[in-house]
């Protein structure tokens, strides 16, 4: 075979490396400038075959000398090998969140706040370069993308990072890289910190779910879903493929450089867009210099209309005050800066049916009722819940349970409910009473004086909400694979979950665009819910948190009852008769049976969960294993992992699926993996299954 024209030229550099590191500077300049024509400002100078053959001469080069090659290299956009996690990365800027706003009106409160407070600044601001007596406004489009902080050390991209809690984010740094309108070297030595969104084109996201339908993969929702999903990909060369790109607004931090470069702080919005776009970034075309508050209402109006025609998800305009100096004196509120607003366009509506409304409690014990909804497609997500915030606006809106409503999305990720349609009542529909006791309060609720919300009367109430969640998926439970206790929280936190059967009613779009998740993780825990629908009777009783009844009671009552229905119906005295159960315990489980949102509880899960039939007890025999905690790792030689798991539940073993200070031995078979370097670290002791047998004869 002969050899590649690159290859030819290669042998001849060979003999002078000045020669090799000029052309290699050369070439990366070159591909750069191309790179950011087409990716940046949508011009193209040369072909896209002859930038093609640019890069793979650089390619070439960099393979023959490897030691040239450098962090900000065009060939660096993809890595090789998948990533094994993302660390976390602590923001030098904290990240804030805008507060929003969905009427003129509101905007115009808005101007006035501002100007209020900024009364003493105006007043004086005239004689002051660069400011008048009235501050103006900057207006850019508002993303609907995925945030990202990017850090760059003189000009060169050092890491990349999801917003994450305003604090602590992920490095997705690899991920990033991979995107052709990022730069990876600045067009100045300057060192800085820049915000920006990153989304995937309606084009792109519509040819992506294409390919996951045409593999049996679950489709994502929207494109925002999608973007999220990509970039928490642990394979680089997945983001790659998937064609993400972006757009910087705003230089959230400047620091000096050793050479002393002069790079200072914009002292407008607009300048700072200006700058941004000659430090080589892809700026949004379409922002806007508005010299009052109605002219910023007259950009968000026309682009309500405009939005739909662009190739990127547009859900509404950010308004931010034009001068850094008045920015600077209007500062931050806890949770957001006081001198922006995100103007959400207009909520996308649709109706639907309330089936049910649900009691959750928050954080701090506020009970806040949540309507659940027949599944309907809004704004790109299915919805099936909507929060009702408090009795006051379910008294206002007059919605009942049975209720034609109709519904939008306004920002929140949980939508509202606009009004009911009392019209397509049919008489069946059921007004909602606020009980004076719930169940995962603890005791009563009460409202709180002075406000339309209500409350659990017992402090602790709603750490016992969790602590149940946590305990129904725990393994002498449901024993759902990745559910953790962050996740629960999560989940609670989200308002995704209220009740158990929540749980088997979430779908991978409600999950991959969450912290923590990317689509792998949200199609693992889908798949690992799934997997739980069929349980026994004894796991259920042990699950639903029933007072008194632990593992051994709820192995009692499903061996001597066989069925849920007929332990439901038995009364206490029948409950006290059985060997085992005294009055007290008697008394509470049958108490909790007739608790009217027990059954309500019961009777959703039966739709989601199946209870097996009873199986014949297993005879433990003691051994060597017994009371041991044991990891299963790699394959083993002979035996299947479940066939290993029940032969240490035989013999009185334990079986848990993480490596920790507290499990007693790790069995290792070919391709351990992960797991066997964290057993050497903690002392685990490693066996293999031919020891693992001789443990079990013991």
């Amino acid at each position: 075979m002969n050899p590649s024209p690159q290859k030819i030229f290669l042998l001849t550099l060979l003999k002078d490396k000045k020669q090799v590191r000029d052309r290699l500077a050369k070439l990366r300049q070159v591909i750069n400038h191309h790179r950011y024509l087409y990716h940046v400002l949508d011009r193209e100078e040369i072909s896209a075959a002859a930038l093609d053959s640019l890069k793979r001469e650089l390619s070439e080069l960099e393979k023959q000398f490897p030691e040239l090659v450098t962090p900000d290299s065009p060939t660096q956009r993809i890595a090789g090998a998948p990533l094994r996690g993302f660390r976390k990365v602590t923001h030098q800027v904290a990240q804030w969140s805008f507060n929003d706003v969905f009427t003129p009106d509101e905007l115009r409160e808005f101007d006035a706040r501002i100007k209020k407070i900024l009364r003493p600044a105006l007043k004086e601001g005239a004689p002051r370069a660069g400011l008048g007596t009235n501050p103006t406004y900057t207006t850019e489009l508002k993303i609907d993308g995925f945030k990202i902080v990017l850090t760059y050390d003189q000009g060169v991209l050092k890491t990349a990072a999801t917003r994450g809690n305003g604090q602590v984010g992920e490095d997705v740094t690899a991920n990033v890289k991979t995107i052709e309108s990022i730069p990876l070297t600045l067009t100045e030595p300057v060192s800085v910190v820049v915000e920006g969104e990153i989304w995937m084109g309606k084009k792109e996201f519509a040819a992506l779910n294409e390919r996951r339908r045409a593999a049996g993969e679950a489709l994502f929702a929207n494109p925002r879903n999608a973007s999220a999903g990509t970039i928490r990909q642990l394979d680089p060369r997945i983001v790659a493929a998937r064609r993400l790109d972006s757009f910087i607004y705003d230089l959230a931090a400047v620091y000096p450089v050793p050479d002393g470069t002069d790079f200072p702080l914009p002292l407008t919005q607009t300048e700072e867009l200006e700058r941004l776009k000659m430090l080589g970034f892809k700026v949004n075309r379409h922002w806007e210099q508005c010299e009052n508050i109605e002219a910023t209402i007259n950009y968000w109006t026309k682009w309500q209309k405009r939005a739909p025609n662009e190739d990127y998800g547009i859900d509404g305009i950010v308004v931010k005050i034009n001068e850094r100096e008045y920015q600077t004196r209007l500062g931050y509120t806890g949770k957001a800066p006081r001198f922006v607003v995100a103007f959400k366009f207009k909520a996308e509506e649709a109706t639907t049916v309330v089936e049910d409304i649900i009691l959750q409690v928050g954080r701090t014990g506020v009970v806040t009722p949540v309507a659940v909804l027949r599944p309907v497609l809004l704004a790109g997500s299915t919805i099936s819940r909507a929060t009702l915030h408090n009795e006051d606006e379910i008294k206002r809106l007059d919605v009942r349970i049975g209720d034609t409503v109709i519904v939008r999305k306004a920002g929140d990720i949980i939508p509202d409910i606009v009004m009911a349609l009392p019209d397509l009542r049919t008489g069946k529909e059921k007004p909602f009473v606020f009980p004076t006791y719930l169940e995962v309060c603890g005791g009563p609720i009460e409202r709180i004086p002075g406000q339309a919300a209500h409350r659990c009367v017992n402090p602790n109430s709603f750490a016992q909400l969790r602590r149940k969640f946590y305990h129904f998926v725990s393994k002498s439970a449901f024993d759902i694979q990745g559910l953790g206790r962050k996740v629960i929280d999560l989940l609670l936190d989200q308002k995704l979950i209220a009740s158990f059967p929540d749980i088997f009613t979430l779908k991978f779009g409600d999950l991959v665009d969450l912290p923590r998740f990317a689509e792998v993780s949200a199609e693992k825990l889908i798949t690992a819910i799934d997997h739980s629908r069929h349980i026994t009777l004894s796991r259920l009783l042990v699950a639903l948190s029933i007072p008194h009844v632990g593992e051994e009671l709820a192995e009692l009552l499903a061996t001597h009852f066989k069925t849920l229905q007929r332990l439901a119906a038995t009364e206490n005295k029948k409950l006290e008769m059985i060997t085992g159960i005294g009055p007290i315990v008697a008394q509470a489980v049958h108490d909790w049976f007739r608790q009217p949102e027990n059954q309500r509880m019961l009777e959703r899960l039966l739709k989601h969960v199946m209870i097996k039939r009873m199986e014949k007890l297993v005879t433990i025999r003691l051994t060597a294993v017994a009371d041991r905690t044991f990891v299963l790792t790699g394959s083993l030689p002979s035996l299947t992992r479940e066939a290993a798991k029940q032969l240490i539940k035989q013999a009185g073993g334990k079986v848990v699926s993480a490596v920790s200070a507290r499990v007693d031995y790790l069995v290792a078979g070919a391709d351990p993996g992960s797991k066997y370097n964290k057993a050497e670290q903690l002392g685990v002791k490693i066996i293999s299954e031919d020891a693992f047998q001789r443990l079990l004869k013991q």
